[in-house]
């Protein structure tokens, strides 16, 4: 994957790749997302059918074919939001005034925390690939990208700043993001521990895998001749 520590590539649009939505009301599109997403996660995009929507949601086929097309693009819709919260979380303002190795922890924690607050549309694109169009997905490489260029960025900064310890820049950022990459494994928003203190034990966690230091790392000691 292309690196450009100076000026990280911006993605194209932050829109999802589909046609022009119907006009109507917010609220009634909302509600047709939310019935979709939860049969969705119960039971698969492929099992589950606009019917099955019509039917949660105790309306006709009209009602909601008037606002979606197909339950492709319902499921587009309800994976986009997530995608854009999670790769744009190591965008910062250009004055903003932290270190490299603090924005990257902030990063992390707003990359987890997207996920675990997008539960569970924001695991659909690991669990389902290839439910997507080639559109959305070339639109999801290039999102990808950009936040990939600007974690690299950071690290490097990072690393050159004393504050990181780490070799394969790229392999160190794939890491650190497979943690929440993962989630869908074994997340559960009803589980032992809230969401917050998930969010702070897999910031820690991705926060090792980068090496980030207590300190300032200081250049070694030139060698006294014998």
């Amino acid at each position: 994957m292309r690196q450009d520590s100076k000026n990280p590539k911006r993605p194209a649009s932050r829109k999802p790749p589909q046609a022009k939505p119907r006009e109507g009301s917010d609220e009634k599109r909302e509600r047709i997302l939310r019935a979709a997403e939860a049969l969705f996660a119960k039971q698969g995009y492929a099992a589950t059918t606009m019917e099955q929507i019509v039917a949660a949601l105790g309306m006709t086929k009209p009602f909601v074919y008037y606002y979606f097309r197909n339950k492709q693009e319902i499921f587009e819709m309800l994976s986009w939001a997530p995608t854009v919260a999670c790769f744009t979380s190591m965008d910062f303002p250009a004055d903003d005034p932290r270190p490299a190795h603090a924005k990257l922890e902030d990063g992390l924690r707003r990359l987890i925390g997207a996920t675990l607050t997008h539960y569970p549309s924001a695991f659909f694109p690991y669990r389902e690939p290839q439910a997507y169009r080639p559109e959305y997905r070339a639109a999801q490489k290039e999102i990808a990208r950009h936040f990939y260029d600007r974690m690299c960025a950071l690290l490097e900064q990072g690393r050159a700043d004393g504050m990181l310890e780490f070799n394969e820049t790229k392999i160190t950022a794939l890491a650190a993001c497979s943690l929440p990459g993962f989630l869908f494994h074994w997340y559960r928003p009803d589980g032992r521990l809230p969401q917050e203190a998930v969010v702070d034990e897999l910031t820690q966690l991705a926060c090792r895998v980068i090496g980030l230091r207590t300190r300032r790392k200081t250049a070694a000691a030139p060698s006294m001749p014998a």
